[in-house]
């Protein structure tokens, strides 16, 4: 019995590794945020060397996103039958596997199914990462630091990602955006023995499969949904069928995870009022943000005649600023200020970087200096500083068994916001720009003015969806519990 006390492993905040584990599901989190935008600009060379339609060609993308949202759920539920470590790297050898396949493609059926593999290896990989520092780092002052140094990779990543692609294509080739996550997961696999040891918190016998089957077709639905939104319009039959499938399969999912004994997402993970707030502020900033990176990277290159490097640099500002928010302020703050102070402001910081942007005319002048950078920054801080305090927030309270769901949902989160986000704006902007075009004739002054219209009505919307996000958050903070407290515990409760 004493040999098996002393091989047990010590208590996380006390191991000695853990600062080393931080930079290995640092780094996988990367590559899982990397994926999602790394192959947007490659995605032309790709199509000329396959030989891709142009009703074809968004299935690279697609294929990623739908395997990752609709199973993410899944894999939390997986990982913590696994364990999270024997997860974390298992899906680290099955995400580096489908991307050399990716890279190596030699048809579009290939590199479609790739991408497919790379969502479904991500959709583990994710949970297992966020469940592995939640169950390394317990106390709060290192929890802060440690959950705003992962946010600031992750979040940093998405921009990263266009800068990656762009340089990639232009130097190596468009295969390469897919062969980096080869050295990127080896190197995460050499640091896997710096990763505490977990034992599976149970496992997949009492699976719930109508649980399951519920949650992969509605988040598909609405996944799948959103993406043809974009180019078909919101009243396609197509597409309405899609989303009204999509709502109805998961409140029927919400229904079964209340009745069944062993649920995939056990209710009152959602429940918990800290936990929702977290989810909803990330919902709101995602929603914003992944249409603000795609009218910046539209704007910088058909407005301003940016070549894809350049326009990729541009969004680095915004990267560079997302770390500094989450690693220098955010991971400073977290325990000294309240956290729906803190998430109420990161809000509102983004909705400044957007009202900046919807000055631009047409013919602005100094563009780069005078509007771009101010918003890079002020998004960027304001992106940083949010997903490191929401990160922290949507973890509390959670035991070993919980940790993986937990960390699913917070990941799905994400990329249902981000789906949203993306065919909400681009479809108003597109709509805008249309109308203007009627009015106005479609000689190429006016299609520059219309396009420039289109995108600074977007940004109005995503002004007032960050600005009700931070009005909401801090009205929420006013409230007090059934005991009379004020919502403090959403402070770091760690």
């Amino acid at each position: 019995m004493t040999d098996i006390k002393q091989e047990a492993p010590a208590p996380p905040a006390q191991s000695p590794k853990r600062w080393w584990a931080l930079p290995v599901v640092s780094l996988a989190q990367l590559m899982v945020v990397l994926d999602a935008t790394i192959v947007n600009i490659a995605l032309p060379s790709a199509q000329q060397d396959l030989g891709m339609s142009d009703a074809d060609r968004h299935w690279v993308i697609t294929a990623y996103a739908l395997a990752f949202g609709g199973l993410l759920l899944v894999g939390g539920r997986v990982c913590g039958a696994l364990g999270h470590r024997r997860s974390f790297t298992l899906s680290l050898i099955g995400f580096a596997v489908t991307s050399a396949l990716g890279g190596a493609a030699n048809s579009a059926g290939m590199l479609f199914a790739a991408r497919a593999g790379q969502g479904v290896f991500a959709a583990l990989l994710a949970p297992a990462a966020l469940s592995l520092l939640i169950l390394t780092f317990t106390d709060g002052r290192e929890r802060g630091k440690a959950f705003g140094v992962f946010a600031g990779v992750g979040a940093g990543g998405a921009a990263l990602g266009v800068v990656a692609g762009g340089l990639l294509t232009e130097y190596t080739d468009w295969r390469w955006c897919l062969y980096i996550n080869v050295p990127m997961a080896a190197l995460a696999l050499l640091g896997v023995p710096f990763i505490i040891r977990d034992r599976p918190s149970g496992t997949l016998r009492h699976l719930d499969l109508p649980g399951v089957l519920l949650s992969v077709a509605g988040l598909v639905c609405l996944v799948y949904g959103f993406t043809q939104a974009e180019p078909h319009g919101w009243g396609d039959p197509k597409v309405l069928s899609l989303l009204i499938g999509g709502i109805v399969l998961l409140g029927l999912f919400v229904l079964v995870e209340a009745r069944t004994g062993h649920p995939l997402l056990p209710l009152r993970i959602l429940a918990h009022r800290t936990r929702g707030v977290a989810f909803v502020s990330v919902c709101v900033m995602f929603i914003a943000m992944f249409g603000f990176y795609l009218f910046v990277s539209y704007y910088t290159q058909t407005i301003l005649g940016y070549s894809p490097v350049k326009a990729g640099m541009t969004l680095l500002v915004n990267a560079v600023c997302t770390t500094i928010g989450a690693m220098l302020i955010a991971g400073k703050l977290t325990g000294r200020v309240p956290a729906n102070v803190l998430i109420a402001g990161s809000l509102l910081s983004s909705a400044l970087g957007m009202l900046i942007l919807t000055q631009l005319e047409v013919d602005s002048s100094n563009v780069f200096l005078v509007y771009l950078t101010p918003a890079m920054i002020l998004t960027g801080l304001g992106l940083g500083c949010l997903l490191a305090a929401a990160t922290n927030m949507a973890t509390v309270e959670l035991g070993h068994a919980e940790a993986g769901v937990a960390s699913a949902a917070y990941n799905t989160v994400q990329q249902v916001g981000a789906a949203f986000g993306t065919a909400l704006l681009n479809s108003i902007a597109t709509s805008v720009t249309g109308d203007y075009l009627k009015e106005h004739g479609a000689g190429p002054e006016s299609v520059n003015a219309g396009t420039v219209h289109g995108y600074t009505v977007a940004l109005w919307v995503a002004f007032g969806i960050l600005l009700a996000g931070a009005v909401a958050v801090a009205l929420f903070s006013r409230r007090r519990d059934s005991e009379g407290r004020p919502e403090a515990v959403l402070e770091s409760t760690h």
